[in-house]
């Protein structure tokens, strides 16, 4: 005999018609999957209410800092060899190349390490925009990660202001008037 299953719907309690035009986010949210996008087809656009969007040029906006700040920081990067040099103790023999050596390595890493975070922050925030639940997720941890690094660092005009940015995206990401923009998804095995 068989036994019943609680997962399986129903032949007529699911309409095709009843789903038509949801988002995939919509889709799951209801239990179902994804709607399949042929080719030729574009995929229904998310439209996301003006806290998500705010959140996501809030990170456009802290991608670009970062990345300026980081700019500013290889362009004096010759005060970071001096600063080198005038810590160096009595016993240590540093040379002038390799104090410059030293801080050409530092401001290029930390200008590729801007670009990759703000690249994936904008990535994220973007899925997030979408109403992706786990995008905003991540999102949320990469500006934690920035916040904290940078407010770690040395503080100069950019990480206080990129910080105080993605402070403000943080708190509309989280809104509760946002919470159903982005459902949680129910597993069921």
């Amino acid at each position: 005999m068989a036994e019943k299953d609680e997962n399986t719907p129903k032949p007529a309690s699911v309409t095709s018609d009843d789903l038509s035009g949801l988002t995939d986010d919509e889709r799951r949210k209801r239990g179902r999957a994804p709607d399949p996008v042929l080719p030729g087809e574009t995929a229904p656009k998310a439209k996301p209410p003006l806290e998500v969007h705010a959140a996501f040029v809030l990170a456009i906006v802290a991608a670009l800092i970062i990345v300026v700040g980081q700019v500013v920081l290889v362009a004096v990067k010759q005060q970071f060899a001096d600063a080198i040099m005038k810590q160096q103790q009595p016993g240590q023999a540093i040379t002038l190349e390799q104090a410059q050596s030293t801080a050409n390595f530092f401001v290029w890493a930390m200008l590729i390490g801007a670009l990759c975070y703000s690249a994936l922050l904008v990535l994220f925030a973007w899925k997030a925009r979408e109403g992706t639940r786990s995008a905003r997720t991540i999102a949320a941890l990469l500006a934690v990660l920035a916040i904290v690094f940078e407010l770690g660092v040395p503080r100069n005009i950019y990480a206080l202001a990129s910080s105080l940015t993605l402070v403000v995206m943080l708190i509309l990401l989280f809104l509760p008037k946002v919470a159903d923009y982005f459902p949680k998804v129910g597993k069921k095995l």
